[in-house]
């Protein structure tokens, strides 16, 4: 993170080569597929850049051959002959486009399906130490800037070069002298050009950055409304936007600055070069050594010369631009942080739900245990409530079991069998989470509940709600099990997203459950709902919970007390007061208030 703070590393800053071999094969590979289309653009374009030569060239001809000596005869055909070029240079040029603009989306969408199936199969390590903004520029802006090298930079920057090779073959045929005064103002031209490349590519850099910036600000922000508001900073994050957004502006219109001088430059170097050909070449006229056509052709010659040399300019700050998003994407790409299935994974066609943990270590950073030798075993059907102070460890359990991180020692065994010999996709198959930080997604309740199934059935997931009872808030909402909810489920309450992930723990029907109570406080009645719903989530499952109400612990099988990463208590409710342990101080500061609460056992 930079000094701002907003979550912008230095290799969003870098500008890259413009071209560089190992970047340039392995973007050929999404290239190659439509080999077909950047032949047929290219070809295109090379007949457009013919057809736009042979104008002038035309022109010249009427001038010298027609107009001038008062012929008619063949000049009708001669303007039909002109009329069939530029037609058919409006064609091939559409016809370049298209396919150029067709190859870079096709090219943009393999590769972010290639960076969006890259993603999905890392593991969480990795998005523990990687910014969701930065990937998601990933995904958007860097390809984006692909898109624009395949869809104006690959093919079009021949078709310059065509062009500007074939003026000047044009011109030199037609009056070497001419031409070679003509050319005297290239290293000028060149000069400029190279000078305003470095000026622009830094504006660009510096607009680049700066919008990073803002997005980053943008999220983080619009993340966190709720606290600025709550601590009245909106002043505060206004004052920030408005320092962002002022930068952005600045390099912005560092960028135009740029652009209002290079322009003006380049018609003026234009107008000096039309000047040494009409004075040149009108003497020539006059002295006869010149046809007035020809002049003409120069002229005209001379106007589509400089474009194509512009456009070079352009296409080389569009190729360092590719580089550098190219390198960032294939430097995310070649990320291999990913939790490995088996080679030859165990099947079963039905579990138990024995848990094991055999002497687990695990840390998330190296040299900062998070697990010390954990120990402990949970029969089919056993249910085991974890309580522990903030830090001991308790939710790393669920990460472990599920295997979401793999212990740097030890073992998790499931009915015998070590975790790590179970495809990853089977395994979560056979356990339910439900945690406390419920995600709902964009979508239907029904879709909410189901979730991972794309024809789920409607009469399974109504009995997974009644069962629940989530039914009851559900059936209220409009159009019931096909209400849209929105982002994370914001108009549910807590307690009603809560009965939702118990749904969707219940629709699964898992052998094995992990359940991280909510802490927040709900309505008595909320809170009768969700413990009605948890007692049945639980019956008949192995279940580990993650225990913040004084209810569950009382209704569980047996406790394991953690604390800084160790098992250091183990037993009911009673037993562990009597003991008057960790446990005993945990009751006194946490759940002794919820004692009045509960009803006689």
């Amino acid at each position: 993170m930079n000094g701002h703070g907003y979550g912008f590393t230095v290799d969003e800053d870098a500008t890259g080569k413009a071209y560089d071999s190992h970047l340039a094969r392995r973007l050929y590979r999404y290239l190659r597929p439509y080999l077909a289309y950047i032949v047929l653009g290219t070809v295109c374009l090379l007949g457009s850049s013919a057809s736009q030569l042979a104008g002038p060239y035309l022109v010249g001809v009427g001038i010298d051959k027609y107009i001038i000596p008062g012929r008619l005869e063949g000049f009708s055909t001669l303007l039909v002959l002109y009329m069939a070029v530029n037609t058919a240079d409006f064609a091939l040029r559409f016809a370049q486009i298209y396919i150029t603009n067709y190859l870079g989306q096709r090219t943009m969408f393999d590769l972010r399906m290639s960076l969006f199936r890259h993603l999905q199969s890392l593991s969480l390590r990795f998005f523990d130490r990687n910014p969701v903004g930065r990937l998601v520029t990933r995904a958007t802006s860097d390809v984006e800037v692909l898109n624009e090298l395949f869809s104006t930079g690959l093919v079009t920057v021949i078709g310059d070069l065509a062009m500007i090779v074939g003026i000047m073959g044009a011109m030199l045929w037609l009056d070497w002298k001419l031409a070679l005064l003509t050319f005297s103002i290239l290293p000028v031209l060149l000069a400029v050009t190279f000078y305003f490349r470095k000026k622009l590519r830094e504006a660009f850099r510096l607009v680049r950055l700066r919008i990073a910036r803002i997005n980053a600000f943008l999220q983080e922000t619009l993340s966190g409304m709720s606290v600025i508001q709550l601590f009245n900073r909106q002043q505060r994050a206004r004052e920030q936007f408005d320092a962002l957004n002022l930068d952005h502006m600045d390099a912005h219109l560092k960028t135009v600055r740029n652009y209002a001088i290079f322009y003006p430059v380049m018609e003026l170097i234009g107008t000096v070069s039309l000047a040494i050909i009409l004075w040149y070449g009108g003497l020539s006229v006059m002295k006869g050594t010149l046809t007035f056509g020809v002049l003409v052709m120069f002229i005209q010659y001379v106007a589509k010369f400089f474009q194509p040399i512009s456009d070079l300019s352009e296409k080389y700050n569009i190729f360092q631009a590719a580089a550098a998003s190219s390198e960032r994407i294939f430097n995310l790409l070649d990320k291999q942080e990913r939790i490995p299935d088996p080679a030859e994974p165990v099947w079963c066609d039905r579990i138990d739900g024995a848990v094991q943990f055999r002497d687990v270590h695990f840390a998330y950073n190296e040299g900062d245990p998070v697990l010390r030798g954990i120990s402990f075993e949970a029969e089919a059907g056993e249910k085991i409530a974890v309580v522990g102070s903030t830090g001991a460890g308790k939710t790393t359990l669920i990460n472990l079991l599920s295997r979401f991180y793999d212990p740097q020692q030890g073992e998790i065994r499931i009915d015998g069998t070590d975790i790590r010999n179970f495809e990853k996709k089977w395994l979560r198959r056979n356990i339910g989470i439900a945690l406390q930080d419920v995600f709902i997604f964009s979508g239907t309740i029904r879709s909410n509940i189901a979730l991972g199934e794309e024809n789920p059935a409607l009469e399974k997931i109504i009995e997974a709600a009644e069962t629940i009872g989530a039914s009851e808030f559900i059936e209220k909402l409009p159009g019931g099990y096909d209400h849209e909810l929105t982002e994370r489920g914001s108009t549910l309450s807590v307690g009603q997203r809560q009965l939702l992930s118990f749904a969707r723990v219940m629709y699964k029907n898992p052998r094995i459950l992990v359940l991280d109570e909510a802490t927040s406080s709900v309505d008595t009645h909320t809170e009768f709902l969700i413990q009605k719903a948890l007692e049945k989530l639980i019956a008949g499952r192995t279940s580990l919970v993650i225990a913040h109400r004084l209810s569950t612990i009382r209704h569980v099988d047996r406790i394991i007390v953690m604390h800084h990463g160790k098992l250091v208590e183990t037993g009911s409710h009673e037993e562990l007061l009597q003991q008057k342990g960790i446990y005993f101080n945990l009751y006194q500061l946490q759940y002794k208030d919820q004692e009045a609460a509960l009803p006689e056992a």
